[in-house]
């Protein structure tokens, strides 16, 4: 309650001695109307950003819009419509900006995007700066999925891990687990999944405005472990704007694999100088069928709601949002292990408050802070007794508190913008039903994020010093951490400090004609998380006898990446290669023999080594001719791993690589589709090579193709935009197995699956 208190009179100080005085102009508006470019008719429904600071508005039945509180300075302003062309235009605010007139070109390709002024790079986002890949509007629909990690799967890079049909997370490149960060309006979401296949992430997707990717010297605001990438999805709970008038939107959803429904709603109301925010979301799903028949304990149940309030003045913005969100899902059977499957239980409350403070200095622009407190509950339900009491193997806890604190400044010298923050962040671990002592973790990290330009040259830099601090006052129960891993020594518990520098650099480059090229260097720290130092103890759901390794190091890797963009009227393509070089890489290591106290479970040890992961991707769109769009991507990832000498002599190997585990095998994805302004059909195919290169104990797969066909209609009436999305995945009902699965030797992926969403936004 000290510290609580502490930070409550720090916030309430920085609100009050920031303030203007009274009279003194240092917030502007900016309000225009949005038109169509051909038949000037005002566009309604268009969704408008401003990239350097977390402002949104939404254009009226008229076109019209209003975003208040903003304070002098150069900005980039987006906007989003279905339907027309992306547009981002520079505005410099020293006034109030009352006629801003942005006129939108329709499009077919949802990629295309206009830049009024400025040669920046196109970014956008309403939470992430710089965000590298934004869905929204036809894309966020088309593909949307029951969990986050689905709805991201056809993105070129992307893959997911599963274990069942809800916990799922997205995998980037090879990456997943802690080196993906997840968010949610830019806070940590306050979960484990991360740790393990078994655990679902806390977020749906159903209501967000969009989703953001955000790659290089950005993503060091939000944690130096995230070197594949983070992954923002935009609700705007707490609203940094106060709506003209009310608005929303309402979904309903459907599909036939595992009979299931959703719905999802959101309201937004001016209650004078206060915004509200409202939303919740529901879903439901019986057990998955496959061509081989039906994955036995596959179930969800799952519910997120919340509510957000804001207090907007000239001088910035205040508020506060909490939300709950509870699941209830299955994993699937294993005869080796748990033959009946395991259900779980999970819950997670969160409460938020943030505050943005424009600032009367003309070299800072503004002051941002923001609190949040998670508490998370995870039980693994392993049986009944003939009583029918519930049998619980294993219980989690985890309380996080986040508070963070960030200024932007102007221009300054040849910087163009820049940012300047200090992030920390407190964890308290528990477990039950294992040998895992209970643990906490505290990390304070500051971190400086830059950039310039140079005529047709953009360039950013940032640097992050972080000092995590984890810690257990208990030894594990059935023997010491750590004790049987090699050469590392008997440990009844260990405390860790770590403290590193992290780095990031990337470069764009404008060669004129439609093409660009450019790179990034990314120098990452990740501290060893609670679960890989402590762990002890049996994890059926997830299949394994975890132990932990009090003394690992921190995972250090050195990524590289270009590529060469051409962007054109009607092609968008971009060519990449990425090399990651891991100095220590960290994962638990299946050893492949059986734990002395759970003989149905093999020991998975947590173990650094050295490791590379590296590869390309490519994606082009193109109009070959009027109102028909092709798409197509092609990903390939490879991932080894260093074998020690001993290693060598125990396995017989002679070669000194082996390869990684969980890497995702060749894919190409293309997708051939018809629209004019209200409709959309098409089909699309996802072919995956065999993949042969596994870890150890790891079984191969083999490729597979499979054929999907969607469809969008949209209906505008008045104030009320309609919207239907027909999708069919795996048209002809194949048989394939996904390499990332958990339970891919068990049972294959879902069959033939026919879903329909409807949205209303009014």
């Amino acid at each position: 309650m000290i510290i609580l208190r502490s930070i409550f009179l720090s916030i309430l100080f920085l609100v009050t001695g920031m303030l203007p005085v009274t009279g003194q102009n240092t917030s502007f508006i900016i309000s225009g109307q949005v038109l169509n470019d051909e038949t000037e008719e005002p566009v309604p429904f268009a969704y408008l950003h401003i990239e350097e600071l977390n402002r949104t508005s939404l254009s009226e039945d008229d076109g019209r819009f209003e975003m208040r509180n903003i304070p002098s300075g150069t900005y980039t302003l987006t906007v989003h419509r279905i339907g027309y062309r992306t547009q981002s235009r520079t505005l410099q605010v020293n006034d109030n900006i009352k006629h801003l007139e942005i006129r939108l070109k329709e499009t077919v390709l949802s990629s295309e995007s206009v830049e009024i002024v400025g040669k920046k790079n196109e970014f956008s986002g309403s939470a992430l700066e710089h965000a590298s890949k934004n869905i929204f509007g036809t894309d966020l629909r088309r593909n949307l999925g029951s969990t986050l990690s689905q709805t991201l799967s056809d993105l070129p890079g992307f893959d997911q891990r599963t274990n069942g049909s809800a916990p799922a997370r997205p995998v980037i490149r090879g990456l997943g687990g802690e080196r993906v960060v997840i968010l949610q309006d830019g806070i940590q979401t306050g979960d484990i999944s991360a740790q393990s296949s078994d655990h679902s992430v806390t977020v749906d997707p159903s209501s967000a405005d969009e989703i953001e990717i955000a790659r290089g010297p950005a993503a060091l605001a939000y944690g130096a472990n995230a070197i594949g990438g983070v992954i923002n999805i935009v609700k705007n709970q707490i609203s940094s704007t106060v709506p003209s008038k009310l608005n929303g939107s309402f979904s309903l959803s459907g599909e036939t694999v595992n009979t299931g429904a959703s719905g999802a709603f959101t309201l937004q109301a001016p209650l004078g100088d206060f915004a509200l925010k409202l939303n919740a979301s529901g879903r439901f799903a019986d057990d998955s069928q496959t061509p081989l028949g039906t994955i036995d304990n596959t179930y969800f149940r799952t519910t997120d709601d919340g509510i957000g309030v804001s207090w907007v003045k000239p001088w910035g913005y205040v508020g506060t949002s909490a939300g709950i969100y509870r699941s209830n899902y299955g994993i699937p059977p294993d005869p080796q292990g748990h033959p009946n499957g395991v259900d779980i239980e999970m819950s997670k409350f969160q409460y938020d408050a943030t505050s943005e403070i424009v600032l009367k200095s003309p070299f800072l622009r503004v002051l941002e802070t923001e609190f949040s407190f998670k508490n998370y509950n995870h039980k693994e339900i392993e049986g009944t007794t003939q009583s029918g009491r519930r049998v619980i193997g294993t219980e989690f806890d985890l309380m996080t508190t986040n508070f963070n604190l960030r200024t932007q400044h102007n221009e300054l010298g040849f910087l163009s913008q820049g940012s300047i923050g200090i992030m920390s962040q407190f964890e308290d671990y528990k477990v039950e039903g294992a040998g895992t002592p209970p643990s906490q973790s505290f990390e304070i990290g500051a971190y400086l994020i830059e950039e310039a330009d140079f005529n047709n040259l953009h360039l950013e830099a940032g640097l992050r010093f972080d000092v995590v601090h984890n810690s257990t006052p208990e030894r594990g129960i059935f023997y010491s951490i750590g004790a049987s891993i090699g050469n590392v020594d008997s440990t009844l518990f260990k405390n860790r400090t770590f403290t590193a520098l992290s780095t990031s650099f990337a470069a764009i480059y404008d060669l004129g004609y439609g093409f660009s090229t450019g790179g990034n260097i990314i120098h990452s720290f990740r501290a060893p998380s609670l679960e890989e130092l402590y762990s002890e103890g049996p994890h059926l759901a997830s299949y394994s006898f975890d132990i932990g390794n009090p003394n690992l190091d921190p995972e250090r890797a050195l990524a590289k990446e270009i590529f060469i963009r051409f962007s054109k009227s009607r092609v968008n393509t971009e060519l990449t290669l990425f090399h990651n070089d891991f100095s220590n890489y960290l994962y638990a290591q299946n050893t492949g023999r059986r734990n002395i106290q759970r003989s149905d479970l093999q020991d998975f040890q947590f173990t650094g080594t050295e490791a590379l992961l590296y590869g390309t991707e490519f994606s082009i769109e193109f109009l070959p001719i009027q109102k028909i769009v092709v798409q197509s991507s092609l990903s390939y990832t490879i991932g080894e791993r260093s074998v020690s000498v001993s290693e060598q002599a125990a396995s017989g190997f002679t070669d000194d690589k082996r390869p990684l585990p969980m890497i995702p095998p060749f894919k190409f994805k293309g997708s051939i589709r018809y629209t004019n302004n209200k409709l959309e059909f098409g089909s699309r195919i996802n072919l995956a090579a065999e993949q042969d290169r596994t870890g150890e104990f790891e079984q191969p797969t083999n490729g597979y193709s499979v054929l999907d066909a969607f469809a969008q209609y949209r209906v505008e009436s008045g104030r009320l935009l309609h919207t239907f999305s027909l999708n069919v995945n795996n048209i002809f009902d194949e048989t394939f197995r996904d390499h990332l699965s958990r339970i891919k030797e068990l049972q294959p992926q879902p069959g033939r699956n026919i879903s329909l969403l409807y949205r209303v936004y009014f």
